[in-house]
């Protein structure tokens, strides 16, 4: 599949470039996830999935951030974004700018931390969340 690098800056102009019929008519979103690299500057690599009707094509972008940026949000250019950001923001910590409703998709809006980040230990749980609301102890 082909690949390309977009810069934060240039993420929204070069989808609608891109859905457009002269930029390939890439009309489905199909996929957008993160991937956490965190010993990199840029810790994160914001992956969208692409697909072509038209040309029976797909095509893959790629956004790199650092924890505290803020990526601009597709959907408005691809509605079907909406809860993929969502998820990101909920697993990843990743916020969109000019997202219509940034809040946690999976698990509790009280919920402290991103259970997909590399340095989220695999055995804790948010201990406070799960004493107050489970009325047990957290752990494995």
């Amino acid at each position: 599949m082909p690949s390309l690098n977009v810069a934060k800056e240039q993420l929204v102009a070069v989808c609608q470039f891109l859905k457009s019929p002269e930029g390939g008519a890439y009309a489905m979103l199909t996929d957008e996830t993160a991937a956490d690299y965190p010993k990199r500057e840029k810790r994160f690599d914001i992956i969208y999935h692409l697909y072509s009707f038209q040309g029976n094509n797909r095509l893959r972008l790629r956004v790199q951030a650092s924890a505290n940026e803020k990526i601009p949000s597709v959907t408005g250019v691809w509605p079907g974004a909406n809860w993929l950001e969502r998820e990101i923001f909920d697993m990843f910590g990743v916020v969109y700018e000019g997202h219509p409703d940034m809040k946690r998709l999976l698990l509790p809006e009280e919920w402290v931390g991103h259970p997909l980040r590399k340095d989220y230990d695999i055995l804790r749980q948010d201990e406070a969340w799960v004493k107050t609301n489970l009325g047990i102890e957290s752990g494995q």
